[in-house]
């Protein structure tokens, strides 16, 4: 039991820096079809970016499968638990939280909470860095073009500017270079 739940914890945490990495170059680069959906208001219930948590679901529960029904391999059970409940971490606070999903929208404000989502926000403005959730990383270049454009922000629950350049650029305005991936083509 004690390994097990070890194996499960490390997961968990390591799960952080794999969806980092899963976000900035799968989809920021060739995944961006889906992931594009996200930076955008939202057009209805579903959007495309939702097919993410399915493929992650799906591998999930492959291991989950294969741990409990292949001899010698019941450790990808722990491995799957702790992608299950960093997934349900994640779900809970970027899209009920954060973006306001599935009713969130009325849930009491949490300080620390709020202060992922305000990374989140800056991922949104910026479309780049910080691409982890539950332990964002702002690079200084993006607190420097922070404070250069603090006048325009994302609300995160509808996804659209707000501020002095709103009007000139919204968030779904067809030549609005911020909305293109700036990983497309990128090695």
């Amino acid at each position: 039991m004690g390994v097990a739940l070890a194996i499960f914890s490390i997961t968990f945490l390591i799960m952080e820096a794999i969806a980092a990495a899963e976000h900035r170059w799968a989809m920021h680069g060739f995944a961006w079809s889906w992931h594009r959906s996200h930076h955008l208001p939202p057009a209805g219930r579903l959007e495309r970016n939702d097919r993410f948590p399915v493929v992650f679901a799906a591998i999930a529960i492959v291991l989950f499968l294969l741990g409990t029904n292949v001899d010698g391999l019941w450790v990808l059970v722990p491995v799957a638990g702790g992608i299950t409940a960093y997934g349900a971490t994640y779900f809970l606070i970027h899209d009920v939280y954060i973006h306001g999903r599935l009713g969130g929208g009325h849930l009491p404000r949490i300080a620390a909470l709020d202060r992922l989502g305000a990374a989140h926000e800056l991922h949104h403005r910026f479309n780049d860095a910080p691409y982890g959730m539950l332990v964002p990383v702002v690079p200084s270049r993006i607190r420097s073009r922070n404070t250069e454009s603090s006048t325009t922000t994302i609300d995160l629950r509808s996804r659209r500017r707000t501020g002095s350049e709103s009007a000139a650029q919204p968030a779904d305005h067809p030549h609005d270079h911020s909305l293109r991936s700036p990983n497309r083509g990128a090695t």
